[in-house]
């Protein structure tokens, strides 16, 4: 029996040790995640109700966790249910309460004639960024981020982000208002669009981009003219917005958030490596010599390396353009003396929305 005991416990601390591991244990904690959350705190913008809740301070495991988390299960003082409890901390809870009041509620009456009454997101989880270990951690893991699935209106019509994204014109009018107005609230929006990880949810955060934190990423570019405020007149708002913030330099690495809201991806799961652009292009072979006595062929001709096409001038390049690749598949093998081929790797031929 003191065997199977043994046996047991030893497994139990190889567990948790795999479970640490999961963690990036060089990552450090920012100064400015206390710093701001103090700060909150101290203005008091949030309030506590019978629906916003304080808890424990939640430290670890490893730099995850809040200094005073809140346990929400209703926004918009108690009139939208949640579908799961949340928990946030102070900053991010109070621009998701702006967020619901200044563009939520006000699209949703604007294109369905109704309130939202229910919304499902996803918030605090200490992980990596796609659930992959060693990563860096997510925003999530600082109740610093929130994931937005679906709105279910007044009258219990539900708007998914999978579906509505390119549903009816006013489901997509409606999220696309959505994904604006968090656009000037958040300094991190990703929506269907913007990558893989990002079909079928929202995902709003307060990162800091650069040191000051006036970098911003709002992804996928869209066209869309918003009609909340098409009459000119100023809206009022719930809280003040936060400064203008400049857009991240497009050549920067974009330090976004690719992650999983459902928490179906174990976290020591890895996501298949990609295999790298060739760096050089080469020139095909030429074609084999003709069985039937034909003239001979020339001789192969040398590896060539091929620059990419010249982009054309910002003026007469439309902003949600993308430049893509022609695939070498796709060429008939004279066609390579006259079509560059690309360094870059291949992209979408249409811009998305």
């Amino acid at each position: 029996m003191w065997r199977s005991v043994f046996a047991f416990s030893a497994l139990t601390l190889f567990g948790a040790g795999l479970t640490g591991c999961a963690l990036n244990k060089f990552e450090q904690r920012e100064p400015w995640r206390d710093q701001t959350e103090q700060a909150c705190n101290a203005k008091r913008l949030v309030e506590t109700t019978e629906f916003v809740t304080p808890a424990k301070e939640i430290s670890g495991p490893g730099v995850c966790g809040m200094l005073q988390p809140y346990r929400v299960t209703r926004l918009g003082k108690g009139t939208v249910a949640l579908k799961q409890r949340v928990t946030l901390a102070c900053p991010a809870l109070a621009e998701a309460e702006a967020w619901l009041a200044d563009t939520i509620q006000p699209a949703a009456n604007l294109y369905f004639g109704q309130p939202v009454a229910e919304i499902n997101a996803g918030t605090y989880a200490c992980r990596g960024r796609n659930n992959q270990a060693g990563a860096k951690l997510s925003e999530h893991s600082f109740g610093n981020a929130v994931d937005v699935m679906s709105f279910k209106l007044a009258d219990g019509y539900v708007i998914t982000v999978k579906g509505g994204w390119r549903g009816t014109e006013a489901e997509q009018g409606f999220l696309r208002e959505v994904f604006l107005g968090a656009c000037q609230r958040f300094s991190t929006v990703l929506a269907p669009g913007s990558n893989v990880f990002h079909y079928d949810h929202i995902h709003v955060d307060l990162a800091r981009h650069d040191p000051r934190g006036l970098r911003r990423i709002c992804q996928p570019l869209i066209k869309f003219a918003p009609q909340l405020g098409a009459d000119g007149t100023p809206r009022a708002t719930a809280r003040p917005r936060p400064p203008e913030r400049l857009p991240a330099p497009p050549q920067a690495p974009i330090d976004v958030e690719e992650d999983d809201p459902y928490g179906v991806t174990p976290m020591s799961a890895r996501q298949p490596a990609r295999p790298a652009p060739s760096q050089i292009a080469r020139a095909p072979a030429h074609p084999a010599p003709s069985q039937f006595g034909l003239a001979p062929p020339r001789p192969p001709a040398p590896p060539v390396a091929y620059a990419a096409a010249p982009r054309p001038p910002a003026s007469r390049l439309p902003p949600s353009r993308v430049a893509t690749a022609h695939p070498q598949e796709n060429l008939a093998p004279e066609d390579y003396a006259s079509e560059p081929l690309s360094l870059a790797a291949p992209g979408l031929s249409d811009p998305i929305y």
